[in-house]
């Protein structure tokens, strides 16, 4: 990696634990820069998901398919992992697909990488949990507002959880993402 580029994931990292030169030295090594143009598969449901992305510059969308209609789960952008979550930590095949909704810029970090990681820094593991407690408060919250709330209500649940995002993203996805039909949320949109 270079070393600016360094900088912005360590600067992530650091948000929850201390880094060691030690540490920094072994993430330079194991964390490499791939990048996606828009509507690239960033990786497949029909693979088990061996590497975890902090996204860098751009937005990656996870998905599954139903009925061969393709169901928007949640999005990544700018300082945020994304992975096939139960592929990844199980390494067994799932339902979720990524995919890139615009040029994306991303770290790279290998499933056996992080497990090293793990095994030779114990602050990585504190890094783990504490930083998982976010996506878990944010997945309780997006099912409580699928379950108990209206379409209007969603929609605006969406846009606060996503607010410098959510422009980015096409009606047609985030509609998806609430469940709504295309129509229902051009109405929604329209009451504003």
């Amino acid at each position: 990696m270079q070393t600016t580029t360094q900088d912005q994931i360590f600067t992530h990292f650091a948000q929850y634990i201390s880094l060691s030169s030690s540490l920094k030295d072994e993430l330079s090594k194991r964390i490499s820069i791939v990048s996606f143009n828009k509507g690239d598969l960033v990786h497949s449901a029909d693979k088990i998901c061996k590497a975890s992305y902090f996204i860098q510059k751009g937005l990656l969308r996870t998905y599954y398919l139903k009925e061969e209609k393709e169901i928007s789960e949640y999005f990544c952008a700018e300082g945020e992992w994304v992975n096939s979550p139960r592929s990844f930590m199980q390494q067994t095949l799932d339902i979720y697909s990524i995919d890139a909704i615009e040029p994306t810029l991303a770290f790279k970090l290998q499933l056996h990488d992080l497990g090293f990681l793990f095994d030779h820094f114990p602050e990585m593991e504190r890094y783990a949990r504490l930083s998982m407690g976010g996506v878990l408060g944010h997945l309780v919250e997006r099912i409580t507002s699928l379950r108990f709330t209206s379409a209007k209500e969603k929609y605006q649940h969406f846009c606060a959880v996503y607010a410098g995002t959510y422009p980015r993203i096409p009606l047609g996805m985030v509609a998806a993402y609430l469940g709504i039909s295309q129509e229902t949320l051009s109405r929604i949109r329209a009451e504003k």
